[in-house]
């Protein structure tokens, strides 16, 4: 069981945290644009948890808009210490840390309280833990809502996706999941997608409704089709190069700072989705709704591609046993 912030701030008092030689300032990558995005901002909120838990000691500064790199880029720095903590989606950590995978599988949740109750439990907490091994601490999920297809034409069936240039994350089990479609998948950083579509390099791309709003897709394609195919958290992840040099007291405030950040995070959230809804309608984008069992009744091939082992499988079953 995770500490609680309270029980947290005791340990501190009681062990008097100043055993570190001085304070620091972590450094925490973020690739999306505005300052008040949910991830951004529950960064933010977490470093003020840290700053009190440590008596000012200890804060944390978001570098977002991609200021460090892309969200690859940026886990090859947290890898080597290079980097403190990233925000990224799951996605870019499949082929690192492979149980990183369950929930990046699409249809996987029923909803998004399915999705929070199961990320909360025991099965979250095995993901977490499981990208150790590869140098990286898993402090949290947060949320970022059901990934959809927008493009220049409404996709109501998995039949009108076939052929379509789908802009994916680079990840082979996106590609897999785009291609199940019968779509052309195109892997591209996030930042290259705007031009993408507005040159019709691509046709579409697919992701959550606050980042169709945030990086101005909308405004290159009017066709937000909800296919709603998957729900991927994000990830908060430290460097165990940077962890392993902080007393067990100060993991612990930090490791509880980012627990608290999570209802944060869910909270603006649900804001920004309501609030980014709202601007792409009045921006002139068309929210299409689709037959998604055609797009459900394809996905059984990647789940034998990437569900391969007893204990990945084992995985989903607990998620989707999950009430």
């Amino acid at each position: 069981m995770q500490p609680s912030l309270k029980t947290t701030l005791s340990l501190a008092a009681t062990l008097a945290i100043g055993t570190a030689a001085h304070a620091v300032e972590f450094r925490s990558s973020d690739v999306h644009n505005s300052d008040d995005y949910p991830t951004v901002a529950a960064v933010r909120h977490m470093s003020e948890l840290l700053a009190k838990a440590s008596s000012g000691k200890h804060k944390i500064k978001v570098f977002n808009k991609g200021a460090l790199g892309s969200e690859k880029e940026t886990i090859d720095q947290v890898k080597i210490g290079a980097l403190d903590l990233t925000r990224v989606n799951i996605s870019p950590m499949n082929s690192i840390c492979a149980k990183t995978q369950v929930p990046t599988m699409p249809f996987l949740f029923r909803s998004v309280e399915h999705m929070r109750k199961a990320l909360d439990g025991p099965a979250g907490e095995e993901i977490l833990k499981s990208c150790e091994d590869q140098g990286f601490i898993g402090l949290a999920f947060y949320d970022s809502g059901a990934r959809s297809i927008y493009g220049n034409k409404p996709v109501k069936t998995v039949a009108d996706a076939k052929g379509m240039k789908i802009r994916v994350q680079q990840s082979d089990l996106w590609v897999a999941l785009v291609s199940a479609m019968g779509a052309n998948a195109t892997p591209m950083p996030i930042g290259e997608v705007y031009t993408g579509l507005k040159t019709k390099l691509i046709d579409a791309a697919e992701n959550n409704i606050p980042s169709y709003d945030g990086f101005k897709h909308f405004e290159a394609v009017k066709y937000y089709s909800r296919t709603e195919h998957s729900m991927a958290p994000e990830m908060l992840l430290m460097s165990k190069t940077v962890w392993d040099k902080l007393p067990k007291a100060e993991q612990d405030m930090i490791r509880a700072a980012a627990k608290e950040s999570v209802a944060f995070q869910r909270r603006k959230w649900d804001e920004q989705e309501a609030k980014s809804l709202a601007i792409v309608k009045a921006g002139g984008a068309e929210i299409v709704e689709v037959d998604k069992a055609s797009f459900q009744g394809v996905m059984s091939p990647v789940y034998s591609k990437f569900m391969t082992t007893d204990d990945l499988k084992r995985l989903v079953k607990t998620i989707q046993d999950t009430k």
